[in-house]
């Protein structure tokens, strides 16, 4: 029985005295990019926390719903499942088992899961030892990199095109990215709006050579629009670009 199926049975188990679990762990960096040439990438998780954490990892191909058990990603973690003592960290080595259905001119587009269990509260005298737990899982994008990649990942987000759309009933700004690359943002938004609250469509990815729709709420059609791209390493760029109408 896996991690999240054992703590849900907590739930059904859970009295009338409840003890909530934040999170204790943060994965260092962002995303993963994992270029074809590794033989594989280490990935550290540090315990914030003030008592230990077990975790377990591993990857999907996309599906949120994928398991441990389930999962169709050719990815393997090491160590699958791990304890961390509070104040330490834990290196996750992801290994690519091979796959000759990837596309060799772009990029693909995995999950790395990451699902903390806290340590099971101590009950004070006299209380009921009833409690409500809770696993906390964290995803952050794995790009895998073929090396026949041509072109610099850097500059992609200059390459791309954009024009106005209605999608959904909603006007939407929506990008094409011929690139091999794909580009994620933080936000996108209408050049001249007055706050990002307001006309941002908040964050996405723009897919290699594939197209994305950022709705926008409103503002000013200048013909101009500003984003925040993010690179390899989880650094923010702003910038602008124009788009068609």
């Amino acid at each position: 029985m896996n991690i999240i199926t054992r703590f849900a049975s907590v739930f059904l188990l859970a009295g009338c005295c409840v003890s909530a679990a934040h999170a204790g762990t943060q994965i260092v960096g962002t995303r993963v990019v994992y270029g074809a040439a590794e033989r594989d990438v280490s990935v550290r998780v540090l315990n914030t926390g003030d008592s230990p954490r077990l975790l377990q990892a591993w990857v999907d191909s996309g599906n949120e719903r994928e398991t441990a058990e389930t999962t169709t990603a050719p990815f393997l973690v090491t160590p699958p499942v791990s304890r961390v003592e509070p104040g330490k960290g834990q290196s996750l080595r992801l290994m690519f088992t091979g796959s000759t259905s990837l596309p060799q001119d772009r990029e693909s587009v995995f999950w790395l899961n990451v699902v903390e269990v806290p340590p099971r509260p101590e009950a004070a005298d006299g209380e009921s030892s009833n409690h409500l737990q809770f696993a906390v899982r964290t995803r952050i994008k794995i790009f895998y990199r073929p090396k026949t990649l041509q072109g610099d990942p850097v500059t992609a987000v200059d390459q791309l095109t954009w024009r106005m759309v209605r999608k959904d009933g909603q006007m939407a700004l929506e990008c094409t990215n011929n690139t091999p690359f794909n580009v994620s943002f933080g936000d996108v938004r209408l050049k001249g709006a007055p706050d990002k609250t307001s006309d941002a469509t908040g964050g996405g990815m723009c897919p290699a050579k594939g197209t994305q729709a950022f709705p926008v709420a409103g503002g000013n059609d200048s013909g101009r629009l500003t984003f925040r791209s993010i690179d390899d390493y989880g650094a923010f760029k702003d910038g602008e670009a124009a788009y068609a109408r």
